[in-house]
């Protein structure tokens, strides 16, 4: 990828956070121009960099996404020193991004307010599992109990199981998306909106959840329905949903659309069924779920996965596979679209995932892997004025 202008080119961003909601957030502005000093601890720096899968150094894999194209400065925040340099390095920047606990900030001396004069610009985004407001501000709310708490979890699983989760960390990156959209609509506000002031983007990961629930609410204001959890289809949709095939892999088939529907039943040889007046349309469709899927499963379980996915592709219906990240990284499409990214790393070139959206004059890219803990502090610390003798100082005290 050429070194084209990005669109965040000359935004400085302080990233004041560890883990991941914070984190990843920077990550984004850095994958497209921002320059992001993050703040660390002395010493270990950011949890993060020893969770999970480590290389040989002890590093973990997925340190290096995470950390892409950011800078590392140390700084004790329990210390007044350290969160001088806090405040020292905000007063310089365009964004502020932080992902404590709710009254953290305002203990260490480091809220909103203590930028109102010194940096009236600055955009202090702050991600929280309950918000900055409410009864339940202070509580503590990790990604795991705020997904339960927005009624995502709610969805997910087989009626009458537990409700399961993805194996992931889907609420701290659903809130990292929607602290960078917050950011981004707080950069173009102070350019056209605020007369240059800046705001505080208040982004809390249930909320953030809360966010992708469709219909759920007014189906419950409207009727009192309470969506549950519906296994491999979805509520309300027909066809949709997962099937077995002979070679034991399974497929997602979306035949809901009406003219898609009638392809799909003639593709598998029912024709009766395609032509049923009551299955024309989705609420007929709904009433007749069970001999649909039915008819449907009993097609693809006789057939391969290839088989069945040459067969729809003909015919023009939605299919797809249930990939792994092996079967992905080897796919020629994933390929083609570029979403894989080449990186140097001490232990050898690593692939990490492209951050979306594309754009096409000003795309986004990593530049770096990442620093070790506290790499560019010396150089960030001297731009802002703290002169060797300081350095040494600070360094002697354990404040970086």
């Amino acid at each position: 990828m050429t070194n084209t202008a990005r669109p965040l080119d000359g935004i400085r961003v302080i990233e004041v956070g560890q883990l991941l909601a914070g984190p990843f957030t920077g990550t984004m502005l850095a994958y497209f121009g921002a320059e992001v000093i993050k703040v660390e601890p002395p010493g270990l720096g950011d949890p993060i960099r020893g969770w999970r899968i480590l290389d040989e150094r002890g590093t973990a894999y997925w340190w290096y996404s995470l950390a892409r194209n950011k800078k590392s400065v140390t700084a004790n925040l329990r210390s007044e020193a350290g969160r001088d340099i806090v405040r020292r390095l905000a007063s310089t920047a365009d964004v502020l991004i932080e992902n404590f606990k709710p009254g953290t900030m305002e203990k260490w001396g480091l809220g909103p307010d203590t930028f109102a004069e010194s940096n009236p610009g600055l955009i202090y985004a702050r991600i929280s599992g309950y918000g900055q407001t409410g009864p339940y501000a202070r509580k503590p709310g990790y990604a795991s109990v705020t997904e339960g708490f927005s009624g995502f979890r709610h969805l997910n699983g087989f009626p009458g199981d537990a409700p399961v989760r993805p194996n992931l960390s889907l609420g701290d990156t659903v809130s990292g998306i929607h602290a960078v959209i917050g950011i981004l609509l707080s950069l173009i506000g102070r350019q056209r909106v605020t007369a240059g002031a800046g705001q505080v983007v208040d982004v809390a990961l249930y909320e953030s959840m809360f966010n992708l629930m469709e219909g759920v609410l007014p189906e419950f204001s409207g009727t009192g329905a309470i969506r549950g959890a519906s296994g491999t289809t979805i509520t309300g949709i027909v066809p949709t949903n997962t099937y077995g095939c002979a070679d034991d892999k399974y497929v997602v088939i979306g035949g809901n659309g009406d003219s898609i529907f009638i392809r799909l039943m003639r593709a598998i040889g029912r024709a009766d069924i395609a032509d049923d007046p009551d299955c024309q349309h989705n609420p007929g469709r709904v009433a007749n779920q069970s001999r649909i899927d039915d008819a449907i499963d009993a097609w693809t379980r006789k057939h391969t996965a290839l088989e069945v996915m040459e067969i729809l592709d003909a015919a023009d219906v939605p299919v797809g596979l249930i990939y792994s990240i092996e079967d992905a990284v080897k796919d020629p499409h994933y390929q083609a679209r570029g979403m894989f990214e080449r990186v140097a790393t001490p232990t050898g070139d690593l692939d990490v995932p492209a951050i979306l959206p594309k754009l096409s004059a000003t795309p986004g890219r990593t530049d770096h892997a990442g620093p070790e803990v506290g790499a560019d502090t010396d150089v960030v610390l001297k731009s802002i004025g703290v002169t060797d003798a300081e350095l040494s100082a600070l360094r002697a005290s354990g404040d970086i």
